[in-house]
């Protein structure tokens, strides 16, 4: 369905009040036959730059989820800015009388009220012994953004620090590569649509772009590594480029799935095709889904699949020599990769913009025709930041903080291996799916607030993604417990030591 908040017709539209503005003021002039021209450039750079700006900013958002949701689960309030964090020092130590520089007489009357706040609402309190002793700043403090601009000073921190170029590196490739993988990484969010009405471009092969994308940066990662003349450097490169290549293949075949399926290779297409049809791809391909999310884990090397940087063993992987706003930089673009995947999953699989279970919200009797007159006002856009946030947060996040890193090789070993071959029989299912269980005739019309109905079966409603999803999650908790741990088994994630560390003689055995 449509969103009823259409920024993109806004500044193309030639009627609208920008281009018809611009086309009014160059009348008369020598650029009057051009008008036309100039004034869809100019518009279709608005438009760009505020999607962009829009996708880019949001993103701060995750980095604040990411902190409080792992303060939560450590039972800590984490990063928070409190009032008093604004005259008061740490243990006595403040920033000193900094009201005497500020300009236009402002440091006077500030400075008053910073020393009559530090007086009276200060370190000291006298009626709690634990607090004057320690001089818990927190205390007493009212929280205004909790703990949201700390990534503001993460990042005023980054660009302060001196940049070093290590001595024996090749400092042209060394100096390129960050900005290889940074701009690779920015082009994605010029492919992610945030409703159907405000997107910056959405060319046919949107979903085919992505993914070219996401396969430009393991290049600028192996040049990271190889060019900084470090053996830990060099390892993290050639680990991320063995890593990439074992789970860019099983990513592509899903997203062939999602193709296949929805019979498009446009992202927004596809989230209409959902809707149409009556059923999210969530349902139809659990498998999919499952498979798009652990093979991105590994694209954006986390947690479990973070050996190429290793910090345990490989100091910072690939990315140990860069400092300063250049290592701000990598960090920036790890999280856009995560912020983006985040993104595709809810566009692939959890119908993009379009609310959960909608249709079966707007077909209810009596009241469905005003939820789907209600449903036309929900902004689409904000729908899909609280889906992306939903999937970073309950996925990414969590785990991240919940699973042990694996060996290189049991990460090899698990893409080529396992993730493959389902990949393969993803596709293949994919094409049963479409031939045979797909109905057109139960397509509805694009901004039909109920949707369409063609995964019916046997007089029964969704019939098709009901029992895909409770098959596939029937398989899910069998094998997720499986687990015999009475017998001592060979199996390719653990390694089982029949004897005692330092007993076994090299050679002999």
């Amino acid at each position: 369905m449509d969103d009823k908040y259409q920024l993109v017709d806004f500044f193309l539209s030639k009627d609208g009040l920008l281009r018809s503005g611009i086309i009014g003021v160059l009348e008369g002039t020598p650029l009057e036959e051009s008008a036309g021209s100039l004034s869809f450039a100019v518009a279709t750079f608005a438009v760009v730059n505020v999607v962009f700006l829009l996708l880019f900013f949001s993103q701060f958002a995750i980095l604040w989820i990411e902190r409080k949701a792992v303060a939560r689960m450590q039972d800590r309030y984490g990063a928070t800015t409190a009032l008093r964090s604004l005259w008061v020092g740490e243990n006595g130590v403040t920033a000193g009388e900094w009201w005497n520089m500020l300009p236009f007489g402002l440091g006077k009357p500030l400075g008053a009220v910073n020393k009559y706040l530090n007086k009276n609402f200060g370190n000291r309190d006298e009626n709690f012994a634990t607090v004057d002793r320690v001089n818990n700043r927190s205390w007493m403090g009212k929280t205004i953004v909790p703990g949201f601009f700390q990534n503001v000073a993460d990042g005023m921190k980054f660009l302060v620090k001196e940049h070093m170029v290590p001595q024996r590196a090749d400092r042209l490739i060394f100096e390129v590569s960050p900005f290889l993988i940074v701009s690779s990484t920015l082009l994605i969010l010029g492919m992610i649509p945030l409703s159907s009405g405000i997107y910056a471009t959405n060319p046919d092969l949107s979903i085919l772009y992505a993914i070219a994308i996401f396969g430009i940066a393991p290049i600028g990662v192996f040049f990271a590594g190889w060019s900084s003349n470090n053996k830990y450097t060099l390892i993290g490169g050639i680990r991320s480029a063995a890593q990439l290549t074992a789970y860019e293949i099983p990513l592509l075949l899903t997203l062939l799935s999602v193709a296949i399926l929805s019979g498009t290779f446009n992202i927004i297409e596809s989230i209409h095709f959902q809707h149409a049809a009556g059923a999210w791809n969530i349902f139809l391909m659990p498998l999919g889904a499952v498979l798009f999310l652990v093979t991105m884990i590994a694209e954006v090397e986390r947690v479990p699949f973070d050996m190429p940087e290793a910090e345990a063993e490989l100091v910072e992987g690939w990315w140990t020599e860069y400092g300063g706003m250049r290592f701000g930089m990598l960090f920036m673009a790890e999280y856009i990769r995560t912020y983006a995947a985040c993104f595709l999953f809810t566009h692939f699989f959890l119908g993009g913009w379009h609310l959960p279970f909608q249709g079966t919200l707007a077909s209810l009797p009596v009241v469905g025709e005003t939820i789907g007159e209600l449903i036309v006002f929900v902004p689409g856009a904000v729908m899909t930041l609280v889906k992306a946030w939903l999937v970073f947060l309950i996925v990414f996040v969590w785990a991240r903080f919940s699973l042990a890193r694996i060996r290189t090789d049991q990460i090899l070993e698990f893409g080529w291996r396992m993730l493959l071959p389902l990949a393969v029989l993803q596709v293949i299912m994919s094409l049963a799916y479409r031939l045979y269980l797909y109905d057109p005739n139960g397509l509805s019309s694009q901004n039909d607030p109920a949707g369409g109905a063609a995964w019916d079966a046997f007089g029964i409603p969704s019939f098709v993604p009901i029992v895909t999803t409770i098959f596939w999650l029937a398989v899910f908790f069998i094998y997720l417990n499986d687990e015999d741990k009475s017998v001592n088994q060979e199996r390719m994630f653990h390694v089982h030591t029949d004897k005692p560390a330092g007993t076994v003689s090299p050679g002999k055995e």
